[in-house]
């Protein structure tokens, strides 16, 4: 876990089970989502966070991103990013080769999250994300970024035509595999957006999904469960 000031940042594994695996949805039928209702809370409780004031997303892989002052309950909208300012709310963001993108001003007490796939980086979910947390208060340099693991750039091969799309929106994203074949940089790509807005403190949890057994990854797996980033601001006043 990340700590800065008020604003905490941490990343669960697959010993959590936030979102389960297909086949274990199936082999446990009508009982999976009160399963993955308990794993939810268990994982908020070791965090100190209480289950029912944390904020899911419906990730679409777009770059929408919304103010919260609550939980979405059972139906949330299609969005990538979330904001609030809202102590002892955590925002919560799913992954398994993408990347959860963390941000925290604890000054203006202001907090963040982006999903950012190759889609969504494309259409700018990070800088929106930014930018909706500046507009309410957050200041781009005095902001704290924690970028996750991801696919890393050796293992995310994709088609030319593909990576030369990405590349130029953003040149550092253009890379090749271990293997020689043409990928896509994620990572650069979001540290690009992140600078580009003005936020220089950018700290990474460098393990790739595909290396990370600990980790899901749809990359190494086919068709899986989800890792989470969560982000909140500590309700307790420092003073």
């Amino acid at each position: 876990m990340l700590v800065i000031g008020r604003a905490h940042m941490a990343f669960t594994d697959r010993s959590h089970g936030l979102r389960l695996p297909p086949d274990e949805r199936r082999r446990l039928g009508a009982d999976c989502a009160e399963v993955i209702r308990a794993n939810r809370a268990r994982t908020a409780t070791g965090f100190g966070l209480a289950p029912d004031r944390v904020v899911f997303m419906r990730q679409v892989h777009g770059a929408d991103v919304r103010w919260v002052k609550e939980p979405f309950g059972d139906s949330p909208p299609p969005t990538d990013g979330i904001c609030t300012d809202r102590a002892g709310l955590a925002l919560a963001v799913f992954v398994a080769d993408c990347a959860p993108v963390l941000l925290a001003d604890p000054v203006a007490g202001v907090v963040g999250c982006a999903h950012a796939g190759r889609t969504g980086l494309a259409a700018g979910v990070v800088t929106a994300t930014v930018r909706e947390m500046t507009r309410r208060g957050a200041d781009p340099a005095r902001t704290t970024a924690l970028v996750g693991p991801m696919v890393c750039a050796s293992c995310y091969e994709v088609p030319r035509a593909m990576r030369d799309e990405m590349a130029a929106l953003h040149p550092a994203a253009s890379a090749v595999t271990s293997k020689g074949t043409p990928s896509i940089d994620l990572r650069a790509a979001v540290l690009g957006q992140l600078l580009d807005c003005g936020v220089t403190d950018v700290r990474h949890d460098h393990r790739c999904t595909v290396e990370s057994p600990e980790l899901f990854s749809y990359r190494r797996e086919g068709p899986t469960g989800d890792f989470a980033g969560y982000v909140w601001l500590d309700p307790t006043p420092l003073f």
